[in-house]
This record gives C-alpha cells, structure tokens and sequence, in this order.
C-alpha cells in the first residue's frame, strides 16, 4: 500500500483548476478574472462585479441592466420563510439565522435542473437577490418588528442599508458600501469556498451549496475575525494600552485579532482600499476613536511581527467602515456572506462544468484487528 503524505488543512495541495481570481501572496495583489481589485473597486459596481465573476465576461449595457433588473424583481422572500424567521430565538446569532434561512429557500426555488442554463441564471438571481433581504430582516425581526420591504427604487447597496436602517442612506455611503461588497465577493480556494464546491460536486441544489458555504464562513478562523476586531479595540480602549497588549499577545502566543494570513506575507490590498474608505467615512460623518487605537495596533504590530510577514488582512478595516454605515457588529459576518455569495456561486457553476465529485483520502492512525468488548468489561475510558 503506497504511503500517503499528509498536509494538515490541505494547506498548498491545489484541489481545483480556476480561473475565477488570482492571489499573488507575496506581491500583495488580488484579481477578479484577471481583474486588478483596485480597478473593480475605484470603477465598478457589486453587481456588475457578481456578472463577471459568475459569467467570466463583462456585461454589455443591456445584459448588465437586465441582470440588475431581475434582481431587483426578486428581493422579496415568501412569507413562509418571513414566518419561519419570526420563530428563531432573539439571542441566535445572525449567520445561524441565515444558514437556515438560505436553506429554505431550496424547499420553494430547487428543481435541481443543473443542465438547464435558465434554471442556473434563476438560481443566481434569486440567491443573490434575496440573501441581503434575509439578513436585513432577521436584524428587525428580533427586534421586535416586521421586515422592512425592499425599495425597488434604491440601487443594491442602498436598498440593503434601507431595509437595515428603515432610511434611505446617504448616497455616499451607499457607495462606499457597494465597493466593501466588491471587496469581499472572492478570494480562491478559502474554507468556505471549498466548503461549496464540495457541496456542489455533489450536484445538489445551489441553496444547499450556500447554506454549507455560510455555515464555513460563520467560523472565527474564517468571516468571524472582523467582530473580534472590534471587540478586540474596545478591550484594549485606549491608544495607550496598544503596546502591553500586543506584548501580552506575543507572550502568551495569543493571534491579535485582524492579523495574519494564510496566502497574503504583505498587508491584504482589501485592507489598503478599507482603510482609505473608513478615513473617507470618517471625514464625512464623524469619526471613530477606536480608529486610533487601529493606527496604533497596526504600528506597534508592524515592529515586532512584519519579519514573520503579519499584516492587516481584509477584516481588520472592514469592521470599522461597517460601524460607521450603522451596521451591528454580530452581522458584519452576515455582510460578509453578501458579498462572498457572488464567489460562491462562481465556483459553484464552475464546478458543474467539469464536476468530479470530491473524495480525498486520508491518513489512519488506528488501530487494527480489535476485539469486540463485552458491555460488563467496559469500565474503562482512555
């Protein structure tokens, strides 16, 4: 029997050919089909974004408002699942609530016609459109009050900062929030994008593959590490606590929230283009005395961890600009979600187009040839 080498976390070890975005760790660079993420984030739009990575072109003027249209057409859920929503504990978290909710939503829209190129484009308009009413509405239905509808009027990112706040948003704002979108629509082969096209090799329905993709990214390891974030610079509260904790951090071998990346050795370039927003945010609304205290974790960090390539990664911004749009904290994850289904459902059709079900082996560490034990022998417990 040939011996198999192992790689913990599958780390380095290819598990699919892609051409859906490209991430250069070393140089710090980030594309979508070949696509700079600076030059989607400075001239694009989330949607117009989602079309290119699903489709791998770019939309026409016609196509791109067709598939704008259709969406908009489509944000409202069925009141079954609004119903459904209203029976979930208050003190559930937001990314449970749309696990389950995105779940149900195979229950009306699966037909499993995976050949039928109507029914893939359906499945992709109804996902996209839907999830951020989903999420919008959990956050007033446990609250107390009823979801707000959707406003056919206000473009994507506005609509879902609407249906959260109950206002219209600042145009501004809007923006900078439909760019945050595009920011966190993809990123290659993470956990929870495996996590989906394993789903989807099975050929099962594309609401079970997002479902399986937002209970991946609802981890600490994966989308959960923007909330640490915050939570991290109100427990350290001031500019002057920065240093004792990263040295109590270093010292105890405890991971400082938003640092850190698998693939990325320089600062994550979704970082670079999230800090510019938050200080454009700041200057317009107000700012955030937690961002000084930011400054300064990503200083004192710089000095003693860069050597080991320990950088900001995409959460540690992100948090801050989400703040500032009037965002709760336990639903940046959910936000997060938003944008990455777009990614998702890239993979997820790529997957279809030449779909080998996956079944990785293992390495046994057992033992061999047991004998059965009598239920009167068994008092003992290793």
């Amino acid at each position: 029997m040939v011996a198999c080498e192992f790689s913990p976390g599958l780390d380095g070890i290819p598990v699919a050919q892609s051409a859906i975005s490209y991430v250069d760790g070393q140089a710090g660079i980030l594309e979508y089909r070949g696509v700079p993420i600076q030059e989607l984030a400075e001239k694009s739009t989330f949607l117009e974004t989602a079309f290119l990575l699903i489709w791998g072109y770019w939309p026409n003027r016609e196509e791109l408002a067709a598939f704008e249209h259709d969406i908009t057409y489509h944000r409202r859920v069925k009141y079954r699942i609004r119903d459904m929503m209203k029976c979930f504990p208050e003190s559930g978290h937001p990314m449970d609530a749309l696990q389950a909710s995105a779940g149900a939503l195979g229950l009306f829209y699966s037909r499993r016609a995976l050949e039928d190129p109507e029914y893939i484009r359906a499945a992709v308009i109804r996902l996209l459109a839907k999830i951020p009413t989903m999420v919008a509405a959990f956050q007033l239905i446990r609250k107390g009050n009823d979801p707000v509808m959707p406003c056919d009027e206000l473009d994507y990112a506005a609509n879902f900062l609407y249906m959260l706040n109950e206002r219209r948003p600042d145009p501004f704002a809007a923006r900078v929030f439909d760019i945050c979108l595009i920011l966190h629509a993809e990123h290659t082969m993470n956990a929870s994008t495996f996590s989906a096209r394993v789903t989807a090799s099975t050929l099962t329905d594309p609401y079970a593959v997002v479902a399986s993709a937002v209970g991946t990214l609802a981890g600490p390891l994966h989308g959960g590490a923007n909330e640490d974030v915050i939570n991290m610079l109100e427990e350290i509260g001031s500019v002057e606590n920065v240093r004792p904790y990263v040295e109590k951090c270093i010292q105890n071998k405890i991971k400082i929230a938003g640092f850190g990346h698998r693939v990325y050795k320089v600062k994550d370039p979704r970082a670079t283009i999230l800090q510019k927003l938050a200080e454009q945010l700041f200057d317009k609304f107000g700012g955030d005395r937690y961002y000084d205290i930011a400054l300064k974790l990503e200083e004192v960090v710089g000095e003693y961890l860069s050597y080991k390539g320990i950088y900001p990664n995409v959460d540690f911004y992100s948090g801050l600009v989400y703040r500032r749009l009037g965002i709760p904290s336990d639903l940046f994850t959910p936000v997060f979600a938003i944008a990455r289904v777009a990614g998702w459902l890239a993979h997820w059709k790529e997957q279809l187009e030449a779909n080998r079900i996956y079944r990785p082996t293992q390495v046994y560490t057992g033992a061999h040839n047991q004998p059965y034990v009598p239920m009167e022998e068994r008092n003992h417990r290793p």
